[in-house]
């Protein structure tokens, strides 16, 4: 089976030359005092997101294995970004991807 990280960058290559898309990264620290911190984007942000070409439409892509399932936080934050009129969704694949930024 694939990993997460392969069908991402399969994902950003495939939908080049439809959309601009990046993938984003958190990280957690741990402070010279033991504290951790957290620096990225909220909880739920989705693995990809950029725009598309054709109209400058806000594209947001969490991508899951074909056994990966998505929290809770995930969820909400797609349904939010569709709410506010971006295209947005789960892929697990290539065809996923291209059929979520071709049907809407």
């Amino acid at each position: 089976m694939k990993s997460e990280h392969k069908i991402q960058n399969e994902i950003r290559i495939a939908l080049s030359p439809y959309c601009v898309i990046f993938r984003i990264n958190v990280a957690k620290v741990r402070t010279p005092d033991g504290r951790f911190i957290s620096s990225g984007v909220p909880v739920g942000f989705s693995d990809l997101f950029g725009f598309r070409k054709s109209d400058g439409k806000a594209v947001f892509i969490e991508v899951k294995t074909p056994k990966g399932k998505p929290t809770s936080q995930q969820l909400h934050f797609l349904e939010m970004m569709r709410n506010n009129g971006a295209v947005a969704g789960i892929c697990r694949s290539i065809e996923d991807a291209l059929n979520l930024i071709k049907s809407n």
